[in-house]
Formats: structure tokens, C-alpha cells, sequence
């Protein structure tokens, strides 16, 4: 199958976004400023991520970048433009408040996506970048790359999801160490630790790594990995007398014994299986009556 350009609201500066049999690939390609984030990429990937989320195409999302660097985090230059922050009074604070809710939540939608992601990384990934890959659900990483909570070399707490997540990933001790000193982690000792799932010699041996997993996946029943998702997330954040009384609710919400039956004739007949998408999303406010 041919690979075919989605459109979200936009084209696209920062990003190159394709489907290929159900799976959906987001690329990085600023190599040159070093995929950095400002506001444009941050835009670009609501758009995106909102895309995706709504339409019920994609099955599996891969997001891979180009250059020697995944990404630098946030575009230094940020701090210095029209959006510095106005540290000069209460009602400056309080809006900064809420302008970090707003960019949390857009790595927030990497985390509550209806399908699974893969982080695909080469060389640093560095600040914001490390927000970004730990609101994945996998972590595929080339034997070069680092991980780096780079705030704190820069006089703040990171503030975008890493001191969140990564606890949920790594032992305590060793988020606070990354966060207090800044050092770089390697992506041998970062496998070591369970952030990353496997280790390549190369960029293109680790996108065909997350590629070849991508197509697993989007091979199963889209609503049941969805299931899934949802029940390893709510599991993570509750206790397991509750999780398991989740999992119940889920469970009935979502059974179909037509795809357990075809699940099963497809192995028995050694071929692929076929299964119905997800139903497309539509907001409230997008019916017309």
C-alpha cells in the first residue's frame, strides 16, 4: 500500500504526517534549528494529534524525527520574545498557570490518544523533548541517544509532563538525580532503567524496529487496543481493587464475540484478520440540525 498524505487543519512547517496501512507516521523535520518547539510546533501538533484522535484512521502512531538530534526542547529564543513570562505581579503568575495548562495538554493528548504510540529517537532528546517521549507508550531509541531534563541547566523545573511521568517509568532516586544535576542519561542505561524498550545501532534499523511493532499492532482489533490503553493507564493511577472493577466496566462495554471469532479463524487459517475502525469523533458543536 501506497503511503497517503493526511490533512489536518493546516499544512504543515514543522511536521511531515503520512498513513500506511493504518499506521501513522509524524515526522520531526527541522534538522536544522534541531526540531526545536516554539509556538508553531506546538500548534502543528494539537492540530495533528486532534486530527488523528477524531478521524479513527490510524491505528498505531509513530513519531520519528530527522537530523543527529530527536529534539532540543523548547526554542531557547522563546524565553526572550512577546510570550516571556510576567513574573512582575499576582495576575502575571496566575496566567502563567494557565498558559502551562495549555501546553500540557497537548502532550497530555499523546497520552490519551485512542491508539498507542511509539517515540522513535535519535541522538539527544533533550527538555521538552523528554515531556514529550514519556507521554508515549513506547520508546524505541539508537545507541547514540540521550535523554537530558535540560530545565534545570537553565534555572527552572521542568514543567511540561517529565516530573510527572517519569516517575511512573524509572525509579524515584533516578528522576531526581536527571532532575536535580541535568546529566545525560544514555540510552543503554535508560534501557537499563525500562524507559526505553529496545536499543539500535542505527536511525534506520530503529524505525523499521518501531515500524515493524507498529504494524503488530495495528493488526489487532482497534477497539480492543483501545481497551487496553485505557485499562494499563487507569491501572497505573489506581489501586488494583479499583482497576479491576474498571477493567469490568470496560470489559462489557467493549466485548464482541465477532472478534474473538475472527481472531481466532484468521490464526487457524493463517491469515490476516479483519476488524472494523475505530468510529470517527465528532465534536458537539461540528452537528448541524
Amino acid at each position: 500500500m501506497n503511503a497517503t498524505t493526511l490533512t489536518p487543519l493546516s499544512p504543515l512547517t514543522c511536521f511531515q504526517l503520512s498513513t500506511t496501512g493504518h499506521v501513522a507516521h509524524l515526522v520531526l523535520n527541522r534538522p536544522e534549528a534541531m526540531n526545536t518547539m516554539h509556538p508553531t510546533f506546538w500548534r502543528e501538533l494539537d492540530a495533528v494529534l486532534t486530527h488523528l484522535h477524531k478521524a479513527g484512521e490510524a491505528r498505531v502512531l509513530v513519531i520519528s524525527s530527522t537530523g543527529k538530534h530527536f529534539s532540543a526542547g523548547m526554542a531557547l529564543e522563546t524565553f526572550g520574545s512577546e510570550i516571556a513570562l510576567d513574573d512582575t505581579s499576582p495576575e502575571g503568575r496566575a496566567a502563567i498557570f494557565d498558559m502551562l495548562g495549555d501546553m500540557q495538554s497537548t502532550f497530555t493528548k499523546l497520552e490519551t490518544l485512542r491508539i498507542p504510540v511509539i517515540a522513535a529517537i535519535q541522538g539527544g532528546c533533550i527538555g521538552g523533548a523528554v515531556d514529550m517521549v514519556t507521554a508515549c507508550c513506547l520508546r524505541y531509541a539508537t545507541a547514540d541517544a540521550f535523554f537530558c531534563i535540560q530545565e534545570i541547566n537553565i534555572g527552572m523545573v521542568a514543567d511540561v509532563g517529565t516530573l510527572q511521568r517519569l516517575p511512573k517509568l524509572v525509579p524515584l532516586a533516578v528522576v531526581k538525580e536527571l532532575a536535580y544535576t541535568g546529566r545525560r542519561m544514555p540510552a543503554a542505561k535508560a534501557q537499563g532503567y525500562g524507559l526505553v524498550n529496545e536499543v539500535f545501532d542505527s536511525a534506520e534499523t530503529m524505525l523499521a524496529g518501531a515500524m515493524q511493532c507498529a504494524a503488530e499492532i495495528a493488526a489487532k482489533p482497534p477497539v480492543a487496543i483501545w481497551g487496553t490503553k485505557q485499562a494499563i493507564h487507569y491501572t497505573r493511577d489506581h489501586s488494583v481493587d479499583d482497576a479491576l472493577k474498571q477493567m469490568g466496566w470496560l470489559q462489557g462495554a467493549i466485548w464482541s464475540n465477532a472478534h474473538v471469532r475472527e481472531a481466532v479463524t484468521a490464526m487457524k487459517e493463517k491469515r490476516a484478520a479483519g476488524f472494523p475502525a475505530l468510529t470517527p469523533i465528532k465534536n458537539f458543536n461540528e452537528f448541524g440540525l
